[in-house]
């Protein structure tokens, strides 16, 4: 029953979600992500200056990186090509592709929405604009429970098991010691909060991304030859015009939709809760920063996992192999045995980003649903019993369980985002209006959204939004 549910969920029912309403969302918005595209690196270069006391919009890109940059990325895709052949790869750009505009618009929402806390910093998220946007107390609850449960729980235990058997396999280590140490290392960075996990994801964020990138681009380039080959055998693949793939056609769309998803999150309704911490001048701003995560998870790093596989020569069309195997052999295919450690020592850091990643998102749900610091020392030792749980169970019956918890998630999240649509388009056309008339840096004025339940504390009144003087007095002032 459970993998017939999973199967109707998130083999039908999430595709349907994830596609349909990302395509809305990119033509209702006139091609947003391409509109924007270049404004990204802009945005991205602006978001480093952030202002004394509050987390900048770098620091809450790092923290969605940390999420988005992790198994996903090397298991998730090895799973993918595995059982959906080379055509999975397209259909997770096509849900990177839509899910650009998702996550735009959701991280745009967050930062509407967002309430300051009163020690500087803010919260907020999907449970947080369907109560102030929507008034739905009800639906806010049960994303809020949704969110906790496979983020704060589930999530850690398959990113938990992920990488304790992959330094088994590249080093001997035995799971439950690796286990014990993740643990120590991870209520170190807990205790600190949230600014301690930005800190961490700081330093170890950039690391991973730039070194996985780094060794796998060695691979393409030093086969270089052979990868316009290969990205049109992805092509036809995905539409089953190549005959070596024509039966894994329906598997391609469905494991490049899941795995893409799971890579990316776009639409999940998990990265607005990271967006809405940032201090930013206009909330579409930090939309705009987070579609290009999106962008660098599956077109760059995704990408580079999957060609990697495929020229490597390892790959075997439905093999039952482990993803994470089969991207540690692919590597050492190519560069010899020190491939395995790299994939491991890099999946390492992958995980530990992404459990911090996803404590703080079940953090804030718990936040939402009570203020009890009872109930936060807690929820940070249940955590760590699942770590050292998930470091040594087999838990291929609580991947499926996640499976359909992330997409009860999506459901809630993307029809909570249609239903407030409007307001994100009302929003992101005050941020263009004000880049055309030459702004370089827009300023969000609540006040000219006083219909909206904004928090003042959040959104103070610009001083590029007060009234101007009269040009009689300044007239007057100036004789």
């Amino acid at each position: 029953m459970l993998e017939l549910l999973n199967d109707f969920l998130s083999g039908k029912l999430l595709i349907v979600l994830i596609v349909g309403l990302g395509s809305y969302f990119t033509i209702r918005s006139r091609f947003i992500q391409f509109r924007h595209f270049l404004h990204m690196f802009t945005v991205f270069k602006e978001s480093l200056r952030g202002q004394a006391g509050q987390l900048s919009s770098f620091q809450a890109l790092m923290l969605s990186l940390a999420g988005r940059v992790g198994a996903g990325n090397i298991a998730g895709v090895g799973i993918a090509v595995t059982l959906g052949g080379p055509g999975a790869v397209f259909w997770m750009w096509v849900t990177a592709l839509v899910g650009m505009s998702s996550s735009f618009f959701e991280c745009t929402l967050a930062q509407v929405y967002k309430r300051a806390d009163g020690d500087g910093l803010y919260r907020g998220g999907p449970a947080y604009y369907l109560q102030h946007g929507l008034k739905l107390r009800w639906m806010a609850v049960v994303f809020a429970v949704l969110l906790l449960v496979t983020y704060g729980f589930t999530f850690n235990g398959l990113q938990s098991y992920t990488v304790t058997h992959s330094l088994q396999n590249a080093f001997g280590f035995e799971p439950q010691y690796t286990g014990i140490a993740l643990a120590i290392l991870l209520g170190a960075a807990f205790i600190g909060g949230i600014k301690r996990i930005a800190s961490v994801s700081d330093l170890l964020v950039p690391v991973k991304t730039l070194a996985y990138i780094g060794v796998t681009l060695y691979v393409i380039i030093s086969q270089i030859s052979h990868v316009p080959a290969m990205l049109e055998t992805i092509v036809k693949s995905a539409f089953g015009l190549d005959p070596a793939f024509a039966g894994l056609l329906g598997s391609a769309i469905v494991m490049g939709v899941k795995r893409g998803v799971f890579a990316n999150e776009a639409g999940l309704g998990s990265a607005p809760n990271v967006a809405a911490v940032a201090a930013v001048r206009h909330p579409a701003a930090q939309g705009v920063v987070q579609a290009f995560s999106v962008f660098l998870d599956t077109f760059v790093i995704c990408t580079c996992t999957a060609l990697l596989i495929l020229l490597s020569g390892f790959y075997t069309p439905g093999a039952e192999i482990d993803g994470i195997v089969l991207t540690q052999n692919s590597l050492a295919a190519v560069v010899g045995d020190w491939g395995r450690i790299f994939v491991s020592v890099a999946l390492s850091l992958f995980v530990f980003t992404c459990i911090l990643y996803n404590y703080y998102l079940g953090e804030t749900s718990l936040h939402f649903l009570t203020r009890s610091r009872a109930a936060l020392i807690g929820y940070r030792c249940l955590v760590l019993v699942l770590v050292l749980w998930g470091s040594v169970e087999n838990l291929s019956t609580v991947f499926a369980f996640a499976d359909i918890t992330m997409t009860c998630l999506a459901f809630v999240n993307l029809v909570g985002l249609f239903m407030l649509f409007k307001v994100g388009l009302r929003v992101m056309r005050d941020y263009d209006r004000q880049r055309r008339d030459g702004i370089a840096q827009p300023v969000f004025d609540a006040r000219q959204f006083s219909d909206l339940d904004i928090d003042p504390q959040a959104w103070p009144a610009p001083e590029a939004a007060q009234p101007a003087v009269p040009a009689a007095h300044l007239a007057g002032a100036q004789r």
